[in-house]
């Protein structure tokens, strides 16, 4: 039966093998709908048809939309590339690293967009505030705090990273001056020993 309706997270078959690239489409797309959008107005279906694709092809790459949100915040952040880069080779000059790697990551307009859209949604929607707790602290913080070697570690990642969502806060949201207009290095020089006592001294 040619009208016969596809089962829940089952692509369509041209859809299927076109793979990576319309997962990553979707991605894209998610990002997009995101920061303009923000959570609680983005749509799984709005977000397919952004992509060019059906639906049912998002569930299947992502399952819900909170996941999709989950992956959309991954692809700012690159937690495979960030925790490695912010514990290096030694604690010396983590706080440094991680206010640098932060603040990196925040004045690139690609993954600025979609970053004001997670702390905006966050701020206002549950959900929103939930899939980033979960994604901050399983997949950076945790991974983190597994390598310091101070008392409460996992408390002492999550006081830096309070440091570091705050002052994106004001930076680039409500934008509060001088914060807003001050240099990234201005900043690192002054947040930096801040981030290492909480990350280094017992």
């Amino acid at each position: 039966m040619t009208g016969a309706r596809r089962g829940p997270g089952r692509p369509p078959r041209a859809e299927a093998a076109e793979g990576p690239d319309a997962r990553t489409r979707i991605l894209e797309a998610a990002r997009a709908e995101f920061a303009e959008r923000g959570y609680d107005k983005t749509s799984v279906r709005g977000i397919a048809k952004a992509a060019g694709v059906d639906p049912a092809l998002v569930h299947h790459y992502f399952g819900t939309k909170d996941e999709v949100f989950a992956a959309a915040i991954e692809v700012s952040f690159e937690p495979e590339l960030i925790v490695p880069a912010v514990l290096g080779e030694s604690t010396e000059g983590i706080g440094e690293r991680l206010a640098r790697y932060f603040l990196s990551v925040w004045e690139n307009p690609a993954t600025r967009a979609p970053l004001l859209a997670v702390i905006r949604s966050a701020l206002t929607h549950e959900a929103a505030a939930k899939v980033l707790r979960g994604f901050v602290l399983r997949r950076v913080l945790e991974r983190v705090a597994a390598d310091l070697d101070v008392p409460d570690p996992k408390f002492r990642a999550e006081l830096a990273a309070s440091h570091m969502i705050g002052i994106a806060i004001l930076r680039y949201v409500v934008r509060v001056e001088p914060l807003a207009s001050a240099t990234p290095d201005e900043i690192v020089a002054t947040v930096a020993p801040t981030l290492q006592r909480y990350l280094t001294e017992a």
